[in-house]
């Protein structure tokens, strides 16, 4: 990614022209609770962690039979990738309601393989950008192939990642994927971050402290030995 693509990213970040997709989300509520009267839509939701995933859960659980779909083979190493994904079967386990969660195999090695003509990029750019949406295709394709009304990912809650253009790679997403519709979200809005920090405090969740893969992760060591 080249410095005028970063540039023209940053300027985008700080438009006063930015959808308010928490706003947004409320008002695809209530149409979906006018629509659907009879029964509870189906929701497919892309998860990275439990930290990320709690308030999510908590919210959608309100509004939708949730399925939460971990496949993230873009996190580093193995054993990073297991412990959060233990955080999220517990937490899942301990909410105490009927939500499911699907497994995709691990397989860092072809993953880091996709990112690498971009490992130069500067955290929160191409790269991730590319990342969010291997895993949210994926993700969508499987929500479309198993019959859901709807497919979410829980990473707009994230200080650290870009809400609008994940929203934008949803979006776009659900034009290749018509029968299921994408739910727009800013979790982090309306208290959720808030809410996100309480239940991990409640549940003493694992915080990592890189964002998952092998070229965030050296990062982080390079930046914490400085």
């Amino acid at each position: 990614m080249n410095k005028h693509d970063i540039e023209t990213v940053l300027r985008l970040r700080h438009s006063s022209r930015k959808t308010n997709y928490y706003k947004a989300s409320l008002q695809q509520l209530e149409k979906i609770h006018e629509e659907f009267k009879d029964r509870r839509p189906k929701i497919l939701v892309h998860a990275c962690c439990a930290v990320c995933a709690s308030w999510p859960i908590e919210f959608l659980a309100e509004h939708f039979d949730v399925t939460i779909f971990y496949n993230n083979s873009n996190i580093y190493p193995k054993e990073e990738y297991e412990r959060r994904l233990g955080e999220v079967r517990r937490y899942i386990d301990a909410f105490g309601r009927n939500v499911h969660l699907i497994v995709v195999p691990y397989d860092n090695e072809a993953y880091t393989a996709r990112l690498a003509p971009m490992k130069d990029d500067p955290e929160g750019f191409g790269r991730c950008f590319y990342c969010y949406t291997v895993r949210m295709k994926e993700a969508y394709a499987y929500a479309a192939e198993h019959g859901y009304d709807f497919f979410t990912t829980v990473m707009s809650i994230s200080r650290q990642k870009d809400s609008q253009k994940m929203n934008e790679i949803g979006i776009a997403l659900s034009h290749l994927y018509p029968s299921v519709r994408y739910f727009c979200s800013d979790f982090k809005k309306g208290g959720g971050q808030e809410r996100s920090r309480e239940l991990s405090d409640q549940y003493g969740f694992y915080r990592q402290d890189y964002c998952g893969c092998i070229y965030s992760y050296e990062a982080n060591r390079v930046g914490g030995n400085k």
